[in-house]
């Protein structure tokens, strides 16, 4: 055996064991989906707008800012906010996100980056142990990992830039404030996932308040969540915009709270903090435009450089689900995967060769490299040395005016780091995980990456967050995106593909079983569904396909000829369509 096997076959099993084990924080997401009988399944209907989400009462406010009369985005907005209320394990006001709009009016399509950034102090080894290793529990687990929080600068600039200008911030977040204030009881995904969380998050006093019974248990399904708090730091925001969060009382709290627990983030950081406006990242597949986000989300170059791959293939000959048609899917996110491992990072900072990576030229030459009939082991796309240089929700919103929104935004693990600053009801993020600890490394979904990756003061880390719109002739014929870390883009694919080639309803599209490929671990995870004489066609090709799959929650609206259809993603329960 070489020594470029044996280096990187013990980089594939530090690979493996990251993505299969890591952390008490993520392993609620690889519980097992049994995908409902296709036949069974129906998309909601409407007529003049829809607001697709993981949480039904945050849906409904989005909902109700559409029979108010504002358009797709003041409903994105007010939705955005509601769940940083409402589902707190991944709606925030405390991390960060990624949205692309389509403006029909201006016939323009936009993205708004609102990633979390690294503070001015961060340095490049400050994830790494005394002996020069990745110490994945200071990313992870430490108040280290906490990125200045992007989605209250995010959502504003979007109302600002593309809202109807029917409604202020303020207008915008008077349903959140009083869902904070008042209360809601826990149900539903909440309530499945928040006392498992809880016992991470009681580490500290003022989450342990803000999410237990009297007795000092998690709040349970039924019980009143209140969050006072958060309630006056939203209060805060309606009255004076982005400052009431970025400076004065609301600030201090943030930066004291964070640095009370070790962490390094400032007044200033906060107060430097800014939401971008970037140009999309745009492809053709089969004659539909793909308009997703560009770096430093690395999901839309990764959509669109599957997505091309797949392009050469007779997709729509090749059944759906079937082993022809995964082998080259699999194929496909093996190759895009690997090249994100390669080059991509903040565009700040690095030149990524994103123009290369979508191209037509370029997809047809990876396409040239895929044997039908066997797998190409994964390390077999690394021979040459890399070139320097989950937990989230996501929600889509149509109105009648053909204005479209998809909007992913995170904490990263599920209810972040875990922390709630103390006087602000906000809970915090851990997003500095998805950096590079060192060249190599991979992060708590198994993601690897090298230098274009590593921290830096001010660096946006990469990102897998895929929010995507399908246009035909200028005009959204889906909307969609997904939770899910690693498996976002993947998870998209498959929507986009399953609606595009196999012409599948889209709420069918959602719910049928889906699998991921992420180059290392070079292993093919599935959910439940498939026929087993499908998954073992797959491994007699030298796949090695392993289960669970782990959650992904790809909430889309297709937009029809007879009105648009809403497809909650079935796998997170209270998961809603709103329409009108």
């Amino acid at each position: 055996m070489t020594v470029f096997s044996i280096r990187w076959r013990r980089i594939a099993a530090t690979f493996i064991l990251a993505f299969a084990c890591g952390t008490a924080a993520v392993a609620q997401e690889r519980r097992a989906y049994a995908p409902p009988d296709l036949t069974s399944v129906r998309a909601a209907t409407a007529e003049h707008g829809m607001v697709v989400a993981q949480e039904r009462i945050a849906a409904q406010v989005g909902a109700d800012i559409l029979k108010q009369g504002g358009n797709a985005i003041d409903a994105a907005v007010a939705t955005g906010f509601a769940l940083a209320v409402t589902y707190p394990r991944a709606g925030n006001i405390g991390g960060g996100g990624f949205m692309v709009i389509h403006s029909a009016a201006r016939n323009e399509d936009a993205a708004i980056d609102y990633r979390e950034t690294a503070p001015a102090a961060t340095t490049p080894d400050m994830f790494l142990g005394p002996d020069g290793k990745p110490d994945t529990d200071k990313s992870r687990n430490s108040a280290l990992g906490i990125g200045v929080p992007g989605t209250v600068a995010g959502l504003a600039l979007a109302l600002e830039k593309y809202g109807s200008g029917r409604f202020t911030l303020a207008q915008i977040l008077k349903p959140a404030i009083e869902l904070a204030r008042d209360g809601f009881a826990v149900t539903d995904d909440t309530a499945d996932t928040l006392p498992d969380m809880y016992r991470r998050m009681a580490r500290w006093p003022d989450s342990a308040k803000t999410f237990s019974r009297s007795d000092g248990t998690a709040l349970r399904e039924g019980d009143r969540l209140i969050q006072a708090e958060l309630a006056v730091t939203l209060t805060a925001i309606a009255e004076h915009g982005p400052r009431g969060f970025y400076q004065g009382p609301v600030a201090e709290k943030l930066a004291k709270a964070v640095r009370d627990a070790g962490g390094i983030m400032t007044v200033d950081d906060l107060k430097s903090y800014e939401a971008v406006i970037r140009s999309p990242v745009r492809g053709i597949y089969r004659g539909y435009d793909i308009v997703s986000m560009p770096l430093p989300s690395s999901g839309g170059t990764v959509l669109l450089e599957t997505l091309n791959i797949l392009e050469g293939f007779p997709m729509p000959d090749m059944k759906q689900g079937s082993a022809p048609s995964l082998h080259v899917m699999i194929e496909a996110m093996k190759r895009a995967y690997a090249d994100r491992a390669r080059y991509l990072g903040d565009p700040a900072f690095v030149n990524a060769p994103a123009d290369l990576l979508i191209s037509k030229d370029y997809a047809a030459k990876l396409r040239g490299g895929i044997d039908l009939a066997r797998a190409t082991p994964a390390e077999a796309l690394s021979a040459k040395p890399p070139r320097e240089g989950s937990n989230t929700t996501h929600y889509s919103v149509v109105d009648s005016s053909g204005n479209a929104v998809s909007n992913t935004y995170t904490l990263n693990f599920s209810y972040g780091v875990g922390l709630v600053a103390d006087g602000t009801g906000v809970l915090l993020n851990n997003e500095l995980d998805d950096f590079t600890a060192a060249p190599g490394a991979s992060n708590a979904f198994g993601l690897v990456g090298f230098e274009a990756n590593l921290p830096g003061p001010g660096k946006r880390p990469l990102s897998s967050m895929s929010p995507t719109i399908v246009l035909k002739d200028g005009k959204p014929v889906l909307v969609t995106g997904s939770p899910g870390g690693s498996r976002i883009i993947s998870a998209v694919l498959q929507v986009v593909v399953d609606v595009l080639d196999y012409k599948m309803d889209v709420a069918a599209a959602v719910a049928t079983p889906r699998l991921h490929h992420q180059w290392m671990p070079d292993v093919v995870r599935v959910e439940q569904g498939f026929a087993q004489e499908t998954l073992d066609a797959l491994r007699e090709k030298g796949h090695h396909v392993i289960e669970p799959l782990g959650q992904t929650s790809a909430n889309s609206i297709a937009v029809t000829p007879n009105g648009l259809l809403g497809a909650p993603d079935p796998r997170t329960r209270g998961a809603a369509a709103v329409g009108q």
